[in-house]
């Protein structure tokens, strides 16, 4: 073989061997960014757009931390929006068996739940919060209230949210657990109307949750009492049937329930389920 020839063999092979590497490095390239991407959508749950307006319809004493969570859901999905229609659980349940679009309902106990799961909910509501009474005063105590007990003081003006509502079941069912009698001075449709007689110094007290006792701040004062460890309410949520936005709708149930949401609800005052 001739010189010239030699040369020209040992070119091509060193551009043959240049392209296998170019070959594979783009190989090895192409499979990271799948990794990647298949990781970015792990992470996010899904690869799909959500877009839209998701409807949610919760117990009032969610309001603070849901609020929150909207938001939260909005800044990770551009495009969409959270509206919440806050009040009595069974007021809203009776809005949701009546027609009222939805795509989401998070109620303050099972019993109003079952209202909307015959027919009206997706699957099996699931527990994703739980809620324990607390005694709300005005501000300092100036009525010295330290017990359950002392709430049926002569002259003392109590409210409490009315025993179809879960935070008034709950208040009737730890007054039972102590034998005591109680007539309050009005009953209340939720949770957050029952505190803001208080919070206005229309009453003296109000038997409602912790979490709202703690969204109050300063406006009210706490006491706990042992009785209400027979009354801890769990909190449903679910995806409803004839949902306009399921998908989104689902995305927020997964953020309600997953460990960022968790943390919110947690630092709000909620237990966990």
């Amino acid at each position: 073989m001739t010189r010239s020839a030699r040369r020209t063999r040992r070119t091509l092979q060193v551009a043959g061997a240049g392209a296998a590497a170019l070959l594979a490095l783009s190989a090895c390239s192409s499979s990271d960014n799948s990794s990647d991407t298949s990781k970015s959508s792990a992470s996010t749950g899904s690869s799909k757009k959500l877009s839209g307006t998701v409807t949610v319809f919760a117990a009032a004493s969610l309001k603070e931390s849901f609020t929150t969570l909207g938001r939260e859901f909005e800044k990770a999905h551009p495009g969409t929006k959270v509206t919440f229609n806050f009040g009595g659980s069974d007021t809203l349940a009776a809005s949701i068996t009546g027609g009222a679009p939805a795509d989401v309902f998070a109620a303050a106990s099972p019993k109003t739940m079952a209202i909307v799961t015959d027919g009206n909910a997706v699957g099996t509501p699931t527990t994703f919060v739980r809620n324990q009474l607390e005694i709300a005063t005005l501000p300092g105590n100036p009525d010295k209230i330290s017990s359950l007990k002392d709430l049926t003081k002569s002259g003392l003006k109590v409210v409490l949210c009315d025993k179809t509502v879960p935070c008034g079941a709950a208040a009737q069912k730890a007054l039972d657990a102590s034998g005591l009698k109680l007539t309050p001075v009005s009953y209340e449709q939720d949770v957050k109307s029952a505190l803001t007689k208080v919070e206005l110094k229309e009453a003296d007290a109000a038997v409602v949750y912790k979490t709202d006792v703690k969204s109050a701040g300063d406006k009210v004062e706490g006491v706990e009492f042992p009785e209400s460890a027979e009354a801890v309410n769990d909190y449903p949520i679910t995806l409803l049937k004839d949902a306009p936005n399921a998908e989104a709708a689902k995305a927020f149930i997964a953020l309600v329930q997953s460990p960022e949401g968790q943390k919110v609800l947690t630092a709000a005052g909620f237990l966990k389920p």
